[in-house]
């Protein structure tokens, strides 16, 4: 059984072998297990005391992991905030969370220079103490992340998951993809999303093996990473194979080490899978989960049959239902929402107890993913109830975006929706019309979202027309505005 997640770095206090590795330090897990200890130390100097809130607006690096450790130490929660945010979106999750600090570098710090939260400069932690190290402070009901995922109303929502939830989901993975000291992943997945905290982060460390974070994926030299630090195994979204099974032909790498690859945040095409496969060789094996599900619900088997263009079997000890609207049961082979149970469910949602309500009912998570079960037993994901993009494994919801567009005083009516991307899976569009008499343009308006919007959330594509169409209850109909964008190709 993995080790509980606020004693890994305390576990691995007397380990010469590799635990966390990236661009500037190489930590065994006595180094590991100090490092800890010190940012503890520093956190506790500034106040941090059990129940408390920690952030960091960090990219990938080590620190950011050591920090996550380091708040359990003190039993205080841990919430990552994503270094591409504006200062208006970044706020929010630091007053909303009420974090009783964040971490900064230089560029995070330029960009709360108006918050309210005390900052902690990176360079301010130290990586030493003569302290002992120690197991965490946190118990199993103590919240250890928040996560924040933007809601369909666009108001970003505070995921949150207890220490009792990532021990259950660092067993369940366990069971099924057997991890062991000799693991080592290699981490490519932003790490403010819960998949790089629990796939590449806490399962490997969990177990024994070890980590190297990458600060991004970069497709000339990422299977040279693949050789040189040995990886066994690495998750990744959709637009990333895509982007491997594109290398030149005579791009033949050394996968000797690695065991699996994972491929989740949004499905994937079968003959995308196929074509890795059968180019390097590695089982991809494609899963899918939430956030409220502490990242994995199903995953396709790794020694079995896998069914390609489905998102696999349910993990064990999840229990999943395919429900109507009133929560009873489809009949079998039909499509419905995707309801599941399972010791990896969120606690909910911080501060909202009515959304929480809402898609926590009789002890099922409703997904509002649609998707239906074949005859053995397999999970294929067909649509989605909500409108949410997923572009390069982001998720983007349009609300957000149609209620920064209607700020400005031209605009009388937005819709945003998803196009298809070979590459990003989905690229974000626009449409607007204008008040009588307003003016700007399409152009103007991409001006206008700049600094509203984080980059990845901003449109591809705007554009402006004379009305929006709408259904016969007079709501903007947003099929007939994807229908457009595939019949325009």
């Amino acid at each position: 059984m993995p080790v509980r997640p606020a004693d890994i770095s305390a576990a691995r206090a007397t380990s010469a072998a590799p635990a966390l590795r990236d661009a500037r330090r190489d930590l065994d897990g006595a180094a590991f297990a100090a490092a800890v200890t010190a940012f503890a130390l520093a956190l506790e100097a500034r106040g941090v005391r059990h129940g408390d809130v920690v952030a960091a607006m960090l990219p990938n690096r080590a620190e950011l992991v050591i920090a996550m450790f380091a708040a359990w130490r003190l039993g205080a929660a841990f919430t990552p905030v994503n270094p591409a945010l504006t200062y208006a979106e970044a706020a929010h999750q630091l007053i909303d969370s009420r974090a009783r600090l964040v971490i900064t570098d230089a560029a995070s710090a330029a960009i709360l220079a108006a918050a309210p939260t005390p900052r902690l400069d990176i360079g301010a932690l130290p990586f030493t103490s003569t302290a002992a190290p120690r197991p965490g402070d946190a118990c199993d009901d103590d919240i250890a992340l928040l996560i924040y995922t933007s809601g369909s109303t666009g108001r970003p929502k505070g995921v949150m998951l207890d220490h009792a939830n990532l021990a259950a989901m660092l067993e369940i993975m366990q069971a099924a993809l057997r991890f062991t000291p000799a693991d080592r992943a290699l981490l490519v997945l932003p790490l403010f999303h819960v998949n790089a905290l629990l796939v590449s982060i806490l399962a490997p460390l969990a177990n024994g093996g070890s980590t190297v974070v990458l600060e991004k994926f970069d497709r000339r030299s990422f299977w040279r990473d693949v050789e040189s630090y040995g990886a066994t195994y690495f998750s990744a979204v959709p637009a990333i194979y895509v982007l491997l099974n594109q290398a030149a032909a005579d791009e033949k790498p050394d996968l000797s080490k690695l065991r699996f690859v994972i491929c989740g945040a949004a499905p994937m095409p079968a003959q995308a899978i196929a074509t890795f496969e059968a180019r390097y060789g590695v089982p991809l094996v494609e899963g899918y989960g939430l956030t409220e599900s502490t990242v994995a619900a199903t995953l396709n088997p790794l020694d079995a049959p896998r069914k390609p263009g489905t998102v696999g079997l349910p993990m064990p000890g999840i229990d999943i239902r395919i429900v109507d609207d009133a929560g009873d049961d489809v009949p079998a082979g039909a499509a419905g929402e995707v309801a599941l149970r399972g010791p990896n469910v969120m606690r909910g949602y911080l501060g909202q107890p009515e959304e929480s309500a809402r898609v926590l009912k009789d002890g099922w998570l409703r997904t509002g993913d649609i998707g239906r079960f074949d005859g053995d037993g397999f999970l294929t994901l067909v649509d989605r109830k909500k409108d949410m993009i997923i572009r390069g494994g982001e998720n983007i919801y349009p609300k957000e975006i149609e209620n920064a567009l209607y700020e400005h005083p031209a605009v009388a009516e937005a819709a945003v929706v998803g196009r298809p991307c070979a590459v990003m899976g989905e690229e974000v569009v626009a449409f607007v019309a204008l008040r009588e008499g307003g003016v700007s343009t399409a152009d103007a308006l991409a001006d206008f979202l700049k600094p509203r919007l984080a980059r990845f959330k901003q449109p591809r594509d705007i554009r402006v027309v004379d009305a929006l169409p709408k259904n016969g209850v007079g709501k903007i109909a947003k099929p007939e505005l994807r229908a457009a964008l595939r019949t325009a190709g």
